[in-house]
């Protein structure tokens, strides 16, 4: 009863999300930074998100999650584009 989520995964309409996470790896190698930490990263530029809830069963993930505040100052406006080019899911800012 879970073909569906294979099709999902590995399916010719997966070839688009792949080819997204390619480039998000390949973008946070030249950042010299981790995916988990990309991702973490991209959330705190978000000017809607005062704190980030990390999740780790590893001290090492933890340390590695921490060492996020590091990376941040590499997310650039430039950065920040390309990544909303690479994933086309720019979030909808709220102002009040």
């Amino acid at each position: 009863g879970m073909g569906w989520l294979k099709d999902l995964l590995v399916g010719e309409s997966a070839k688009p999300k792949v080819e997204k996470v390619k480039k998000m790896t390949v973008l946070a190698g030249d950042l010299g930074i981790t995916m988990p930490q990309l991702a973490i990263a991209w959330c705190l530029k978000n000017p809607n998100v005062s704190s980030a809830i990390l999740g780790a069963s590893k001290i090492s993930q933890i340390e590695s999650n921490l060492k996020t505040v590091d990376a941040l100052p590499k997310l650039t406006d430039e950065v920040m584009e390309e990544l909303e080019t690479i994933l086309d899911n720019k979030p909808n800012f709220v102002t009040f």
